[in-house]
C-alpha cells in the first residue's frame, strides 16, 4: 500500500521559511519521479515542483523558481521542499506527489500559511 507522511507546514511570516518532508512507503521510492502540488481554498489543485529518480533534474511553476527548492533523499525514501521567501499567495495545503499517481495527491497534505 502506498503511503505518505508529510510534515513541516505552519505559520510564517512573509519573507519567512519552512521545510516541508515527505516520507514514502510501499512503492519504489527511488525510481519514481516525485513532486509537490498545492492547493489553495476554493482553487485548484497546481503544480509545484517535481524532481527526477536520481535528483538531478528539478523542475518549478515559475511563481516560486529561485525560492523554493524540491531535493530527495532515497536512501531514506524521502522527499522534501525547501520553502524561502514565502509570500501570501504561497498559502495553500502542500502535497507530496508522485508519477506513479499523475502527480495527484498521495497524502493528507500539509498546511503552509503566510501571513502578517
Amino acid at each position: 500500500e502506498v503511503q505518505v507522511v508529510e510534515s513541516g507546514g505552519g505559520t510564517v511570516q512573509p519573507g519567512g521559511s519552512l521545510t516541508l518532508s515527505c516520507v514514502a512507503s510501499g512503492f519504489s521510492f527511488a525510481t519514481t519521479t516525485m513532486g509537490w502540488v498545492r492547493q489553495a481554498p476554493e482553487t485548484k489543485l497546481e503544480w509545484v515542483s517535481t524532481i527526477s529518480k536520481d535528483g538531478r533534474t528539478t523542475n518549478y511553476r515559475d511563481s516560486v523558481q529561485g525560492r523554493f527548492t524540491i531535493s530527495r533523499d532515497n536512501n531514506k525514501s524521502t522527499l522534501y521542499l525547501q520553502l524561502n521567501d514565502l509570500k501570501v499567495e504561497d498559502t495553500s495545503v502542500y502535497y507530496c506527489t508522485s508519477a506513479l499517481n499523475k502527480y495527484q495527491p498521495l497524502g493528507q497534505g500539509v498546511q503552509v500559511t503566510v501571513s502578517s
